[in-house]
């Protein structure tokens, strides 16, 4: 007997008539329980019209979503838009109430039949999103990042089986993002909920999720597990998406040295070794960009540039000759 699927779209499409009639295109997608699912592509690839599709935001042209095995009404049939198993968090936090304290506007999201279990229930949800400190505090003092934690901690307290972000993480400091998607991993794995996220930086979600969504044009190109997808991507598009990658034409990659038949040459810059060798000393380096914990070499050869990671410090500057030893490539 075959199992129902948790999250299921079924042939859905959603058109906005223009020059490039963006949206999404005749899409299946199945969302697994308890992962933490990345919905990644160009700005314009329908990524978040694909997330309120499943959310029940938006109805569909053609084709219908479903949860549990029942169709998910959009908002012409339902008079709150919205399934009710699911919360949905974007990047604005217009819903929070500035002039209220923290802990407030987290708990008025529970009733007040059991003001016990109200008050642990918040204590707990602050806890979990590290939030403790902040609960006296008035919205209106908190940073960018900090509302997000609060308008998360609103969602997640009330149980929804399914937490969908768009673009959460926009106005968040690199190091405080950093922690909150710590935290969201940990609330999926002690609770099991099941997460959607919507990104523009694969480099934010590459850590965080359990299975990325490719989008393109608004039809999926490939999905997979991020580490899988990284690695040996199938489209040109996924590679360039997911990495800042050297992409060669075939004359270019022929130019250089590399034999190959395919139109494009995908390079990494952590696959490119760099040697002070004596000989074959052919590219020059053009510029060197501290990155914190490593340096970006661009690097020169007979009009063709390239990006190579290097983490010795000092090591190059600017007008150097050196020597590359290419270990991996792509082709396409």
């Amino acid at each position: 007997m075959t199992s129902t699927p948790f999250l299921q779209a079924i042939s859905i499409s959603k058109i906005y008539p223009g020059a490039q009639n963006s949206g999404v295109k005749e899409t299946d997608v199945t969302i697994n329980r308890g992962k933490i699912t990345a919905i990644i592509g160009e700005s314009g690839s329908g990524k978040s019209t694909l997330l309120k599709l499943l959310y029940g935001l938006l109805s569909p042209d053609t084709g219908e979503v479903k949860f549990r095995g029942e169709r998910i009404w959009g908002p012409a049939e339902k008079l709150i838009p919205g399934h009710d198993a699911m919360k949905m968090v974007t990047q604005q936090t217009d819903d929070l109430n500035l002039y209220a304290k923290v802990w407030d506007n987290i708990a008025i999201m529970l009733p007040h039949t059991d003001l016990k279990a109200k008050q642990e229930k918040t204590e707990k949800i602050m806890h979990q999103l590290k939030m403790t400190s902040m609960a006296d505090k008035q919205v209106a003092n908190l940073s960018g990042g900090e509302r997000q934690r609060v308008a998360i901690a609103r969602a997640i307290i009330v149980n929804p089986e399914i937490l969908l972000l768009d673009e959460p993480f926009n106005q968040v400091d690199t190091s405080f993002r950093e922690g909150l998607q710590q935290d969201i991993r940990q609330i999926v794995k002690d609770t099991g909920l099941t997460v959607i996220i919507v990104s523009h930086d694969p480099a934010e979600v590459l850590s965080m999720a359990d299975e990325l969504i490719v989008l393109k044009e608004g039809r999926i190109l490939e999905a997979g597990e991020p580490k899988t997808l990284y690695q040996q991507p199938k489209n040109l598009y996924t590679a360039k998406l997911l990495t800042n990658c050297t992409v060669l034409t075939n004359g270019e990659a022929r130019t250089i040295g590399l034999k190959t038949k395919s139109d494009h040459v995908v390079i990494y810059p952590e696959w490119i070794e760099t040697t002070k060798s004596w000989t074959h000393k052919d590219w020059e380096v053009k510029q060197v960009l501290f990155k914190g914990c490593y340096e970006d070499l661009l690097l020169a050869n007979k009009g063709i540039t390239i990006r190579v990671l290097n983490d010795q410090f000092g090591k190059y500057k600017e007008g150097d000759k050196i020597n590359l030893k290419l270990n991996k490539w792509l082709e396409y």
